[in-house]
């Protein structure tokens, strides 16, 4: 696990998405459902707490890719491991295969403050409705417009070598179907592992995105106080980590964990005492609260 013991998290100004209107719909509309040889995808985003006060990300387009000649999972979703998830397109598909085709989701391009998406907040990235079949990747396209703000000083967020295009590769079981044909999804980037300080004082964006869904995965909530101790959170156990940094009112959630048992650690400051809750119990499709914690001097 990872030691935050020195690390301080700067008052945060949750700014809010720059455009949101389309985002924050959620999946209850009156739009129709998908017709024949039609499905329905939505792509939610939300975000592994990074310590920076703001990251903003320049999304202009959403795409996948789906095989349209079949529907069930293949050999390919065996052959590969988390660290196969994401990387930026460099021509790797190279989209000979007749039944492969690309589909632009909708989204209303925008740049997004990804640390405003934590503690359970998310926004829909994007949907719409496509080709029938099995949806084998996503690709979002950046604009230039990337930044982050570290301890009030912004800096441009660039991408090795001027990639633009993520490429999320994803497995069958990564959609929640809520309904005949209508699938989603959450993207969880990881922004501890996602911007890297390189030697001359900038930083690159080398994306790490976590899918998950709600129906396969469970959340774990809870409250901290005081505010004052600035308290940053690892929820963790023998094979993941995750982070959460409290509102103002100590509110935290982490949503996305595989069933099992956690160890949740607290991680003070200002002169508080670092607090380990142990053995916590996280099942599927669950939300686990445990009690509140109070942290003392």
């Amino acid at each position: 696990m990872k030691n935050l013991r020195n690390l301080r998290w700067p008052v945060v100004l949750l700014a809010l998405v720059a455009v949101v209107a389309y985002a924050c719909k959620k999946d209850n509309s009156t739009d129709p459902g998908p017709g024949p040889n039609q499905q329905k995808l939505s792509i939610y985003m939300s975000d592994d707490p990074g310590f920076f006060d703001n990251v903003f990300l320049d999304i202009r387009k959403v795409e996948v890719l789906i095989d349209t000649c079949t529907n069930d999972s293949d050999d390919d979703d065996r052959n590969w491991d988390w660290r196969d998830r994401c990387w930026w397109d460099e021509d790797r598909h190279n989209n000979k295969d007749k039944c492969d085709v690309w589909d632009s989701l909708g989204i209303k391009p925008g740049v997004y403050d990804i640390l405003s998406l934590r503690n359970g907040a998310d926004t829909l990235l994007a949907g719409g409705i496509v080709a029938k079949g099995k949806v084998k990747q996503i690709r979002i396209t950046l604009g230039s417009n990337n930044s982050l703000v570290k301890d009030s000083v912004k800096y441009p967020l660039k991408s090795p070598g001027g990639q633009v295009k993520i490429i999320i590769k994803l497995r069958s079981d990564d959609w929640d179907e809520i309904a005949s044909g209508n699938f989603r999804l959450w993207l969880d980037f990881d922004l501890n592992r996602s911007i890297v300080k390189v030697w001359d004082g900038k930083f690159i964006l080398k994306p790490v995105i976590t899918v998950y869904t709600l129906k396969l995965t469970g959340s774990l909530g809870g409250q901290v106080t005081p505010s004052a101790a600035w308290p940053v959170i690892t929820v963790y156990n023998n094979t993941d980590t995750a982070f959460a940094l409290p509102w103002f009112n100590g509110n935290f959630l982490v949503r996305g964990l595989k069933p099992g048992s956690y160890n949740l650690f607290v991680n003070a400051s200002n002169g508080y005492r670092d607090t380990t809750l142990t053995g916590i119990t996280v099942e599927r499709n669950k939300l686990t609260t445990t009690s509140k914690i109070v942290l003392k001097k």
